[in-house]
């Protein structure tokens, strides 16, 4: 799979993993591409929306960072959106 810019889903010219400087934007839509939402570390569930433990908090997840730690990841943000009935079918299937 190709990565894809976290603001349009559009394919971004970069390999996986690879190095992606700082002022890099995305060809269609300009957004920052080296930002928290490209990274493969990004994880709205984890503390300070990072997995990686040892990366320094960013405050503006959408803007361009100097993080050590980022390599860009698939899909961009990964989606957390899920409805109250999808929720409370998953709860009361974990629990009969």
């Amino acid at each position: 799979m190709d990565p894809v810019c976290f603001n349009c889903k559009k394919p971004l010219p970069f390999a996986l993993g690879g190095k992606v400087s700082r002022n890099e934007e995305c060809l269609s839509c300009r957004s920052d591409v080296r930002c928290c939402y490209n990274c493969k570390h990004y994880d709205p569930n984890s503390y300070n929306e990072c997995r990686e433990n040892q990366a320094d908090r960013a405050l503006e997840k959408n803007r361009a960072n100097y993080c050590d730690y980022f390599a860009l990841g698939v899909s961009g943000v990964k989606s957390t959106d899920t409805s109250k009935e999808d929720t409370l079918k998953k709860l009361n299937d974990l629990f009969k």
